[in-house]
């Protein structure tokens, strides 16, 4: 996927995030930090999406003060490892928590 896709990808869910409102974690991080983690879980998003062994699968990504959940289910052990590496290697990512399931 090209970098403007990519580009593009992360601000439509920035831009999601940024005006859907108020939720729960919005209640216990500051204004901030909310923005901050909305553009964590953007970016994380747009690089699971780009990658080619983890795009289509139906992974959730959230992000609470920099901590990174990932919960949904996967085909492999290889493909758990590959989105929690991935959700790693975005900047601002200080910890993930991976809930991912391997189907069977």
């Amino acid at each position: 996927m090209s970098q403007k896709k990519m580009t593009a990808i992360a601000l439509a869910f920035m831009s999601v995030a940024l005006f859907a409102g108020c939720t729960s974690m919005h209640k216990s991080e500051s204004a901030g930090q909310f923005v901050d983690s909305s553009v964590i879980t953007s970016k994380v998003k747009a690089k699971l999406l780009a990658d080619d062994q983890v795009q289509s699968l139906p992974i959730t990504v959230k992000t609470y003060k920099n901590t990174v959940q990932l919960s949904g289910f996967v085909s492999t052990p290889q493909q758990k490892i590959r989105a929690e590496a991935i959700a790693r290697s975005v900047e601002g990512v200080e910890a993930v928590n991976d809930a991912l399931v391997v189907k069977n």
